[in-house]
């Protein structure tokens, strides 16, 4: 059987081709495009008609190449910014109107929670208490979790455009600017503190587009590769550290320019990167790991279990 997946993020909308067995999957195709469907009003609730038209041109193009594989099964979910815009439902029904593709606006906690799941099918998490991270345009995605156990998780809308757009107004960002970040998340993150006092997690396990990108600056420096297929990828806390001020001393093109950078992370990545150092700092984290699987992959873990029961094994 082959299945599709879509995955509607804040700023990168992904599709996902898979084949499924009783026993096992191979995906065989992957597409990212930067969508970017909260810019410039993410802060008001609501999808500005370029990022509309940007948003229905891209699933146009995925419908066509998932008929061109001649999938049947779509599973598509959307995030944080559609499900906080005014106009979010009103887009979804346009979408299932030209494309015939049905979408899911999942919750926050949904949110977490498959990013949960393919976290722990990329990585061992072992026996003690993680900070799992997962930072979208629109919201973040935190869970404390083991290798078994979940212990906590939240979603919180406070992804990095809204940061973008709250606060890097100056190019590189300013020293007061990352002041005022520091004290909104204080401000926006009191939860998170307060069950990470009690949890007392010493490690935090990065998902997604800033981690991934973080990694691919730490390979281009240090000439390190990466094998097709690995779930975990390379990033020593200590050079996290490094990147990040190097990051926040450079323009736009200026970090354009550092190898393992891509456009579409340019802009969100310095917001991103001050939040990673301020729970670095304010946690007493004494290790960082990337998990190579997040929201599409749960998501997709999530179908596979769901449609196997309809699959003879072979």
């Amino acid at each position: 059987m082959k299945i599709a997946i879509i995955d509607m993020g804040t700023n990168t909308f992904h599709l996902m081709l898979a084949e499924v067995t009783a026993k096992s999957y191979r995906v065989f195709y992957k597409e990212r495009v930067a969508v970017k469907i909260g810019e410039k009003g993410i802060n008001d609730n609501r999808i500005t008609s370029e990022a509309w038209d940007r948003a229905l041109n891209t699933i146009t193009q995925f419908k066509k190449e998932i008929d061109n594989t001649g999938i049947t099964q779509i599973f598509s979910t959307a995030t944080s910014a559609i499900r906080n815009a005014n106009n979010g439902e009103e887009l979804i029904h346009e979408i299932a109107k030209k494309t015939n593709i049905s979408t899911q606006i999942i919750s926050g906690e949904q949110e977490a929670q498959l990013i949960l799941k393919g976290t722990r099918m990329a990585l061992d998490l072992g026996d003690k208490k993680n900070l799992i991270m997962d930072i979208g345009g629109g919201s973040i995605e935190f869970i404390i979790a083991d290798k078994e156990k979940t212990y906590w998780l939240k979603s919180f809308e406070v992804g990095g455009q809204r940061l973008v757009e709250k606060f890097h107004h100056h190019d590189p960002i300013s020293a007061n600017e990352l002041t005022q970040l520091n004290n909104y998340f204080s401000e926006e993150l009191g939860e998170l503190l307060e069950q990470c006092a009690i949890h007392q997690p010493a490690t935090l396990v990065g998902c997604s587009g800033t981690f991934d990108t973080l990694s691919d600056i730490y390979c281009a420096k240090e000439n390190c590769e990466i094998e097709e297929g690995q779930t975990e990828l390379p990033l020593p806390i200590t050079s996290f550290d490094v990147i990040y001020l190097d990051l926040i001393r450079k323009t736009r093109s200026q970090r354009l320019a550092i190898k393992g950078m891509i456009e579409m992370r340019v802009d969100m990545i310095v917001v991103a990167c001050a939040l990673i150092d301020y729970l670095i700092k304010k946690l007493n984290i004494q290790a960082l790991r990337v998990s190579a699987y997040a929201l599409k992959e749960g998501v997709l873990f999530d179908t596979i279990d769901s449609v196997r029961n309809s699959i003879t094994p072979n």
